[in-house]
This record gives C-alpha cells, sequence and structure tokens, in this order.
C-alpha cells in the first residue's frame, strides 16, 4: 500500500470515527429530550394535583425523591421554636420572590410527635430578625406544601455560617445539627399556605421551570455531522483527483 493510500485510510477511519461519535452525541441529546419532558410532565402534575395528606411516618424512611419530591401534601402541626436562614438572592421557582433575602426554616411537630423541617418561605434581609415578624402562624394550623430532598452542595457555594446562623444549602440535616433540633424526616416542606398574620416569611406556590435545550443540542451535533461528511467527501475527491 502506498503512502498515499495509507493517509486516505487512516483519515477514513478517523472520519468513521468521529462521525459516530457526533452522531451517538446527537442521539443521546434526543433520547435526554424524551426523559426531560416526561420529567417535566410528572413534576408539573405533582405541583398541580390537589394537596394530599403528609406521608404517615412510617413510611418516611422508604420515600424516594425520584417518587415524591415536588408532591403537594397537607398536614397539621405546630412550630417549635427557632429559626434556621438560608440565604437566596431570588427563586425560579418562585417568581414572587426577587431580591435577595433568607428563606426561614423551621422545625414543625406534628400531632403524632413526629417532626419535620419547613421552609416557611422568603424574608427580605432587613426583616430576617423574628422579632420583627412577631405574628406567627398559630399553632395546629394545617399546613400545605410541597416535599423537597436536600439540595447538594454547589462547587462555588459559600460555607455556612453557623454561628451567625446562616446557611447556603437548603440541607435539613445540617440545619437540624447546627440547632440541636431533633427532625426525623430527611426531606423538608416548602409551604405554601397558610400566609402568617403578618405576611412574613412569605410562602407561596411554586413553579417548576427545567431547561429543555436538548432537541437543539440534537440538531447541533448532527450538523457537526452532516458537515464532517461534507469536509470529508471534499477532501477525499480532491485526493482521488490528483491521482
Amino acid at each position: 500500500m502506498t503512502g498515499r493510500a495509507r493517509g486516505i485510510v487512516t483519515a477514513s477511519i478517523a472520519a468513521a470515527i468521529g462521525l459516530a461519535i457526533l452522531v451517538a452525541l446527537g442521539t443521546w441529546q434526543l433520547q435526554r429530550m424524551t426523559w426531560k419532558e416526561n420529567l417535566i410532565a410528572t413534576l408539573d402534575a405533582r405541583v398541580d394535583q390537589a394537596p394530599q395528606p403528609l406521608p404517615p411516618r412510617t413510611e418516611w424512611a422508604s420515600l424516594h425523591e425520584a417518587d415524591s419530591e415536588y408532591s403537594r401534601v397537607r398536614f397539621r402541626a405546630s412550630f417549635l421554636p427557632g429559626e434556621a436562614y438560608v440565604y437566596t438572592a431570588g427563586s425560579p421557582l418562585r417568581p414572587d420572590v426577587a431580591g435577595q433575602g433568607f428563606w426561614v426554616f423551621a422545625p414543625a411537630q406534628l400531632p403524632d410527635g413526629a417532626v419535620v423541617l419547613v421552609n416557611r418561605g422568603f424574608v427580605p434581609t432587613e426583616r430576617k430578625d423574628a422579632a420583627t415578624r412577631t405574628q406567627g402562624t398559630p399553632p395546629g394550623s394545617e399546613i400545605v406544601g410541597y416535599m423537597r430532598w436536600p439540595e447538594k452542595r454547589g462547587l462555588f457555594a459559600p460555607s455556612d455560617d453557623v454561628k451567625a446562623n446562616v446557611f447556603f444549602t437548603r440541607d435539613p440535616r445540617t440545619m437540624a445539627a447546627a440547632q440541636g433540633w431533633n427532625v426525623d424526616a430527611t426531606f423538608y416542606i416548602d409551604q405554601e399556605s397558610p400566609v402568617p398574620p403578618g405576611g412574613l416569611p412569605k410562602p407561596g406556590r411554586i413553579e417548576v421551570k427545567l431547561p429543555n435545550n436538548h432537541w437543539q443540542y440534537a440538531i447541533t451535533w448532527y450538523g457537526l455531522a452532516l458537515a464532517l461528511i461534507g469536509v470529508y467527501g471534499a477532501w477525499l475527491a480532491g485526493r482521488l483527483r490528483r491521482r
């Protein structure tokens, strides 16, 4: 085999491998698009459903994020003393929340004695101190909210300031350990209602808005595959003409 022929064979193998990778990436994005569409439909159905009774404590250990995240629930509870604050600069899930402030987390005790952590809602920075919010939710109120699972700490998330009682991820275990709360649930509740008499913390409905750009990504990979075919075809035609 001549050197020119070996060059054509080598280039053809490289082009075939590149084409296979690009087509595989495009197909993977189409599969991801189908998965994302199903996930969005599932989550939308959960947040729009009528609130269901919170699963009993005996079932909490068997609950999984994939099956229960954003499920809308209702239960009666009384808030125990103490709060923890999670910093936020706004929320894509709460269009009614804008600007810097804090999510106010507090332990809530159910009639059977079990304790679950509740994100009671948003307060602006200047209303973080509980002394500025003296009107609370009456004991034994029915709470409506969404089941949520702990956030994973992002790569660039600041370290929690435990002394200042300020946290940067919504992780009930971390907050409970720092405050000495005996919390029984690994999940927490994003409160939707009731709104306290003073209006703060501000609970509210959430809107699940997940990005779904997989179709554009698939078109990009398939487009690159077509471009590779065109470039390789033009190169090969030129080499054959020179022969």
